[in-house]
């Protein structure tokens, strides 16, 4: 399933944040979001996920999700949002009980992305006994468990130390190659941008609009940490918004 942004302007009542934007997010790729504080990106995707309404606009889901899809649009966020008192498989199992699919229907699927998220050992672990990357990996073999279309995705890594998101991003990657999904990925991380995105889209300052698309050929599990050429992205991508985030910075700390 692909989606559409058309045209898609928002204000809060004569405060404008973001103007005119006209996006393609293809099914099976990963599209990245970057661009300076306060410049739209998470509003952004709360018009993709259904959250929240443009002022003008729209989204349009073109085609169909997948065989077997429960929640077409699923999010990951950067805070787990874990219930603390179930555990691994527990968090997951909840998801698909909100759908009605308990026993062995419910294990398969459970078994499944436990399996794919390396979490097979943990499934009977309590969120407090898990470290950070860990946790997230819980979120994100919750969201597989529904089979979305697209997963829409809000700084899952910035809470964590540089290491784990690296190992997290390897886990990423892992996963699309063995079994291609559809993302919308927000960061303010370039590094993440030019690892995991097949097309990174910069927006720039309030209001946020489109600066530039920039799309990365080399396939996710060809990219390396250190590769110049995703050095050159990376660079590429600070030079459109280094003077634009060094403003959208002043503006935050005058408000």
């Amino acid at each position: 399933m692909d989606i559409r942004l058309e045209n898609i302007s928002h204000s809060y009542d004569d405060f404008e944040v973001m103007r005119d934007i006209t996006l393609d997010i293809p099914d099976g790729r990963i599209v990245c979001i970057v661009g300076p504080s306060g410049c739209g990106k998470s509003t952004l995707l709360r018009f993709i996920g259904g959250l929240e309404r443009p002022s003008q606009g729209r989204v349009v889901q073109v085609g169909n999700p997948p065989e077997g899809c429960l929640n077409p649009l699923t999010y990951i966020f950067q805070d787990f949002a874990l219930l603390p008192w179930r555990s691994v498989e527990g968090n997951i199992s909840l998801v698909l009980e909100d759908h009605g699919i308990k026993g062995a229907r419910a294990r398969a699927i459970i078994d499944d992305v436990l399996a794919r998220t390396k979490l097979s050992d943990f499934a009977k672990a309590l969120p407090k006994q898990l470290s950070g990357g860990m946790k997230q990996r819980v979120a994100i073999a919750r969201a597989l468990a529904v089979k979305p279309a697209v997963m829409l995705m809000d700084e899952p890594l910035s809470a964590l130390d540089s290491q784990t998101r690296e190992l997290l991003m390897d886990d990423l990657v892992s996963l699309w190659t063995r079994q291609p999904f559809t993302a919308v990925y927000v960061t303010h991380n370039l590094a993440e941008a030019v690892r995991l995105g097949h097309r990174i889209v910069v927006l720039s300052r309030r209001p946020g609009q489109i600066r530039e698309i920039v799309e990365l050929d080399t396939p996710l599990g060809e990219r390396e940490y250190g590769d110049p050429e995703l050095e050159r992205q990376q660079k590429h991508l600070w030079q459109l918004m280094r003077d634009e985030a060094r403003a959208a910075d002043a503006e935050l700390i005058n408000v």
